[in-house]
This record gives structure tokens, sequence and C-alpha cells, in this order.
């Protein structure tokens, strides 16, 4: 009896092995939530949703995008760091998560522990713009300008942390200039604002700003990296117009819940490499200007390693500026 009390237990653990195999094979078994930290309409918003259509077909399931904006993206960010590890919670983010340290002293998470990597996604240039009726038609005129009328210019970002406000901070570094800060809930506010002309001045990334350009509603003074772009291969960087050195650009990652359990990571990760290359992706990236990142860059490795060089990058800088928060 007890050998054969023993051939099924046996038996039962293997066919129990089996169930469970099949289970994390049939992964994922329901819509997945991608968390952004900015408003719906924004330039990671953007990203996002057309990131999350590719990773559902992929999937064969949902990819369900949910805004919770706040504090440069540490609220999202905390939120993170407490949800369920089970797969079905991942986050996009981006430069904020490695500026967060120096700017939030009482953060509700680490950058490098209190998460899993999945990859990086893609690399978005930002512009400098204006209101339509702004007086300076191009940036040495604005730069003019700007040290005449400082007092009277207000530029719109999307809060502390965020890209906006990072590119704004250097831009004012740049011309030796301050103007009045007016932040929003993110930079789809934010460009609604400047479009109804009730803000002068915006750093934005083209995900959000091209449509704008291309149609004239705003002044465009100039993209924020070193090299023109593809999509705007006629448009001066601002190193190019004078102001030597400014390079500037965003960088997006994915992340999930520390503890989601190795095999999901790596399906997911597979499923943002495919996605990366589906040809709807690409169109619609090259179409706003961003540049889909190296397959070196799309591993969890990669992730943390930029995101690690990021915050030692960043740190003294923001310190140095006396950009913090609390």
């Amino acid at each position: 009896m007890t050998s054969k009390f023993l051939k099924l237990t046996s038996l039962t653990i293997a066919l129990f092995a089996m169930g469970t195999g099949a289970a994390h094979a049939e992964y994922p078994e329901h819509p997945i939530t991608l968390v952004v930290p900015f408003a719906a309409g924004g330039p990671t918003d953007v990203v996002a949703r057309s990131l999350g259509a590719e990773l559902g077909k992929i999937l064969k399931q949902p990819i369900v995008v949910e805004n919770k904006t706040g504090a440069g993206g540490t609220v999202a960010a905390a939120h993170i760091a407490n949800s369920k590890p089970d797969g079905y919670t991942f986050f996009l983010h981006h430069n904020g998560m490695a500026t967060a340290p120096a700017l939030y002293k009482n953060l509700k998470f680490d950058p490098l522990n209190s998460f899993e990597y999945v990859g990086e996604v893609v690399d978005v240039p930002m512009t400098l713009l204006a209101r339509a009726d702004f007086p300076p038609n191009n940036l040495q005129e604005f730069i003019e300008y700007a040290k005449q009328n400082a007092d009277t210019i207000n530029l719109a970002n999307a809060g502390p942390g965020a890209v906006s406000q990072l590119c704004g901070s250097l831009l004012q570094q740049a011309i030796d200039t301050k103007f009045t800060t007016i932040p929003f809930q993110g930079t789809g506010p934010a460009m609604t604002a400047l479009l109804g002309k009730q803000v002068d001045i915006l750093c934005d990334q083209t995900t959000q700003t091209i449509p704008h350009i291309d149609a004239k509603t705003v002044k465009f003074y100039g993209v924020t990296t070193k090299d023109r772009i593809s999509k705007l291969p006629d448009a001066p960087t601002l190193d190019e117009q004078g102001l030597k050195g400014f390079d500037f650009k965003v960088w997006h990652g994915i992340y999930a819940p520390k503890g989601t359990p190795e095999p999901v990571i790596t399906k997911f990760n597979g499923a943002l490499k495919e996605a990366l290359k589906s040809e709807p992706f690409k169109k619609k990236m090259a179409d706003l200007g961003a540049e889909i990142v190296s397959e070196e860059r799309q591993t969890p490795e990669s992730l943390k390693n930029w995101v690690d060089a990021e915050i030692k990058k960043w740190g003294p800088i923001l310190q140095a500026e006396g950009m913090n928060v609390n």
C-alpha cells in the first residue's frame, strides 16, 4: 500500500507541475494595465497608447492605459511600487524616474530597488514653442526679448520633475534669464493653454508638438537635441542657433512592481521587442519624431544601468540649482 500511495503521490505532483506550467504558458489570462504618470493626451500618454495597441495584439489581451498624475510622476511610481506583482500591472515612465531622488526628499519608492525593469522604448526630442502671437519670430529674437521682458513671460510645464520642467530649467540657465513658471497636470493641459494663448512658452516633446508645428498654430524656435531630426529636417537646433551644448531628449522605459515573476518579465520583454519592430508602431513614432531605441537598450539590464547613470548625472545638477520639492 505504501508503494502504491507513493506512486499516486508522485503522479499527483507531476500533474500539478504540468498544470502550473500550463498556467504560466497561458499568461496573460485577462487585460493588463499600463500606468502612465501624466495626463491623457500628453506625449508620454501618446507613446503608451500606441505601444499598448501593439502589445495587445501580441499578448492577445487588451492593454488598458491608466493615467495616474501628480508630483512629476512620483504618485504613479509609488502606486506601482506598492502594486501586486502579479504580472498585470506595468508602468511607462521617462527621465523623471532618474530625477526624482534629487527633487523629492521623501520618496515612497527607490528607483533602483522598488521595481522590476523591462526595457527601454523610445527617445523623443523636445521642441521650444511659444503661443502663436508671441512677438519674437526666431530664437535670437526670443533671447533678446526674454532678457528685456523676463518678468512678463510665463513658462508652462508639467510640474516638478517633468521633462518639460527640466528642459525649461536648462533653457533659463542657457540664456541666464528667469521666467515665471506655471505648472500643469501634464503637458496635454499645458499645450491646451498655449494654444489658447494663456501661457507664453513651453518645452514639449515632438510626440505632441509636431502636429501643431505643421499646422502653424504655435511659434517654433527649434529642437533641443544636438542634431537635427528627420521629421523636421529644416528645423535648426538650439545648439546651432547659438545655445552651444544644448542637448536634451526624453527616454522612456517600462517597469513592473518588485517581485513580478521572472517568466512574466521575460514574456513581456519579448512582446515589447516584437512591438518595437511592428510597422504600425514604427510609423507612428516616425511621424511624431520619436526614435525607437536599439535592441541593446530594449533589455531589463540596459534600462537599469541607464537609470543608475542618469540618477548620478542629474543629482548634482538639480541639487546645485536648488531644484528641490520637499
